[in-house]
């Protein structure tokens, strides 16, 4: 973690049946490893496949509150394009990263889905930067499954150096949370992401 970051803030949103909360606990163990205050929080949605899910995660030196402040995030992960805007509340303009999966699923009894130009437009007024990845069709070109795609996500993350957390705790957090038959696709997917080009 870097000497003068007093904590990190990570706010993670999706769908059920995402992984967000595979995401939350590999995140939570890596920082652990790092012998880092962490708390995390899971919302609403966890009951329902498709319905919405946002998960909090802060580590740091000394962390209190489970959930991340208003403008206080440093990192969002959007696991559906749509979903991100959800999360916009918690970005800090100065600093926040938004990570977007190019992934849409349709909204129930919406007229029609915002396109990504539009959803990128949105974003600008709360951040300026924001990474938009082919994450679920970069998974299933490689591996035949997108049900990998967070952790091709968290691989860019630990790649980019967006996310303060050694690689090799990441990696190691992987191999208890995940089950051992999926952990090599999962190491796969996570190393395939340093080859990615901006």
């Amino acid at each position: 973690m870097a000497k003068n970051l007093e904590d990190f803030n990570i706010v993670i949103v999706g769908i059920g049946g995402q992984g967000l909360i595979t995401l939350l606990k590999i995140i939570n163990k890596a920082a652990q490893k790092e012998n880092l205050d962490l708390v995390s929080s899971e919302l609403h949605g966890l009951a329902q496949r498709g319905g919405s899910v946002e998960v909090h995660i802060r580590f740091g030196k000394e962390i209190y509150s489970p959930l991340v402040k208003q403008g206080g995030a440093d990192l969002i992960i959007s696991l559906e394009s749509q979903e991100t805007l959800r999360a916009c509340y918690y970005a800090s303009k100065e600093k926040a990263v938004f990570l977007i999966n190019k992934f849409f699923s349709p909204i129930i009894g919406a007229e029609k889905n915002l396109s990504f130009e539009e959803i990128s437009q949105n974003l600008q007024k709360f951040s300026k930067k924001t990474i938009f990845v082919d994450a679920s069709e970069i998974c299933k070109k490689e591996f035949g499954t997108d049900v990998i795609s967070g952790i091709y996500l968290l691989g860019l993350t630990s790649a980019q150096k967006i996310l303060p957390l050694k690689e090799s705790s990441l990696v190691e957090a992987i191999k208890e949370i995940v089950p051992e038959k999926f952990f090599e696709l999962n190491l796969k997917a996570f190393n395939l992401a340093k080859s990615y080009q901006f």
